[in-house]
This record gives C-alpha cells, sequence and structure tokens, in this order.
C-alpha cells in the first residue's frame, strides 16, 4: 500500500486540504502565468503587477477547483477503490464529505470567476472567452456523463488549457497582443504537464480498464503510452530551438534541462512499482517548471 495510507491519528484539516488540493500539481497552473508574462516584458511591456498577481490567482484557482471536483467525483463514480495504488484522495480516504469537498471546489471556481472579471475588465473580451472555457473545462474534467479524464482526451486537456492558452492568455494581458512566441512557449509547457497525465494514467491503468475508462495510456497500451511519453518529454525542446531562431536566443538556456529528461524517459515501464510511478509523475512535474523558469529567464537574455 502507498505510504500515504498507513498514516495514523488524527489527521488536521490543514492536512487534510493540503492534501485535497494536490501541491503538487500547482505549479503546472503557475509556470505557464510567469513565462506567459516574461515574454510580454522582455518585449518591451511594462509589467502590470496587479494584473500579474490576478493572473497566478486565478490559475491557481482553477486548478485547485480542477482537483477537488475530480476528487470528489472519481470517489462518486466509484473510479478511487481503496486498491487505488496512487496518492491519497481525500474523499475515498473519509478524510473529508463529499458534500465539503463539491463546496471548496464550487467556492475555488467562484474566487476565479470573480478575478476572471477583473481581468476582463483590463483586457476585454478575449480574456473573458479564455477564462469561462477554462472554466467549463475545469468542471468538464471530471463531470458530466462523458468526462474528459476518462477518455483520450485528458492530456490534449492538459495541453491546452495549462500550456497553450495559459502562455497566450497570460501574455495577452501584460501586452494585448497575440505572438508565436507565445504559443509555441504554451506547448513547451503544455507537454511536460500532458506527460504528468499519461503516467498517472499509465500507473492506473489496470483499474481504469476494470471501470470502463478508456484513457490515453489504456488506448495506447504499454509500447505506445512510452512512446506518446518520449515524444512529449523530448519535444519540447524542439520547440525551444524554434523559438531560438525565431529570436529568442536565450531560450536555449532551457536546453540545460534536457539531460534530466532524458534521465525520465527509461522509467516509465510496465515492471515499475506504484511508488516508483508515483516519484516519476513528481519528476515529470518538476521537469515542466525547469523548462518555464529557464524559458522564462532565458527570453530576458
Amino acid at each position: 500500500m502507498p505510504h500515504e495510507r498507513t498514516l495514523s491519528g488524527p489527521v488536521s484539516s490543514l492536512q487534510v486540504w493540503w492534501t485535497a488540493i494536490r501541491p503538487r500539481t500547482l505549479s503546472m497552473a503557475a509556470t505557464p502565468v510567469v513565462l506567459g508574462s516574461a515574454l510580454a516584458w522582455s518585449a518591451g511591456n511594462p509589467p502590470l503587477w496587479p494584473v500579474f498577481l490576478a493572473t497566478l490567482l486565478c490559475a491557481l484557482l482553477i486548478q485547485i477547483g480542477t482537483n477537488l471536483h475530480n476528487d470528489v467525483a472519481d470517489y462518486e463514480r466509484g473510479a478511487d477503490r481503496p486498491d487505488r495504488i496512487g496518492p491519497l484522495r481525500v474523499t475515498a480516504a473519509g478524510w473529508a464529505t463529499p458534500q465539503s469537498v463539491r463546496r471548496a471546489a464550487a467556492l475555488s471556481f467562484g474566487l476565479a470567476l470573480v478575478l476572471g472579471l477583473f481581468l476582463v475588465q483590463q483586457s476585454g473580451w478575449p480574456i473573458l472567452a479564455i477564462g469561462l472555457t477554462s472554466l467549463l473545462a475545469g468542471w468538464a474534467y471530471s463531470g458530466g456523463q462523458h468526462p474528459i479524464s476518462h477518455s483520450p482526451l485528458g492530456e490534449l486537456f492538459v495541453l491546452v488549457f495549462f500550456g497553450l492558452l495559459a502562455v497566450v492568455g497570460s501574455h495577452w494581458l501584460q501586452s494585448d497582443s497575440l505572438s508565436l512566441d507565445a504559443w509555441l512557449a504554451g506547448a513547451v509547457v503544455g507537454l511536460p504537464a500532458a506527460a504528468v497525465l499519461l503516467v498517472n494514467n499509465f500507473r492506473d491503468m489496470e483499474a481504469d480498464l476494470r471501470n470502463g475508462r478508456r484513457t490515453l495510456a489504456a488506448s495506447l497500451g504499454d509500447a505506445g503510452a512510452r512512446q506518446a511519453y518520449a515524444a512529449m518529454v523530448l519535444l519540447p525542446f524542439v520547440l525551444t530551438a524554434l523559438l531560438a531562431w525565431h529570436d529568442r536566443p536565450g531560450a536555449l538556456l532551457s536546453l540545460l534541462a534536457l539531460p534530466y529528461a532524458l534521465k525520465q524517459i527509461p522509467r516509465l515501464h510496465r515492471q515499475a512499482s506504484g511508488a516508483q510511478l508515483n516519484l516519476l509523475l513528481g519528476a515529470t512535474a518538476k521537469l515542466g517548471l525547469l523548462l518555464g523558469l529557464a524559458l522564462s529567464i532565458g527570453v530576458f537574455l
């Protein structure tokens, strides 16, 4: 059994909700905001700090709301069972009631909507479109009769909303303009984020198939999932080369993360234990953070 389930003694409210929001995933929400803003500032746009802080908090709240909604929705569908090998989920563990987790998710989405209205006031209808789509997608990831998380489209969802739109939207908020560089940079951080989900679904493949969940990993099988993971981990470095060629030479600083990326690829294999795959999941998230921060710094060089 995973170590999270061996905890003994009373569980504090702080521990419950800290576990529920899945803090290790929050870098996937924050990094695109930093990167999109850095791209805008490096082009000569003055930093709009209140807008940046509101954008960052809004992105974090949408990620938290999505995590909480996924926690309670999977429990109610019976997807999170006692034999789960992934990190603990608070609803399934009995740490929190479904009603309280659902209310917390609604509160997170509601606060994100309030902040989003401020951002719309600053930058107009494109942000309204991105914000409403992101909120709807956050619910649809686990909600409805056909949740995205139960389909092969989960990784595409992550690439689009935690990569492309997050970077492009953050860039727009600081510059009121579109940029090819922002789209390329969005893919650079979106692909590792998608790879995180792929590792998660690879780990849970057998349980997902029993529960009728046809994730991308389950659809591709062992070999196909490993190839997809390698592509998601390596393609960002090709894109940074394109950014460097497109008058962003500092983007090559991201190549410093290439040895770390190469180290992760062989770790995805069927013989790996659940604990080993959980470690790979964290390492893949760290790769996305390293890429995003290196690219943010590099564009200033």
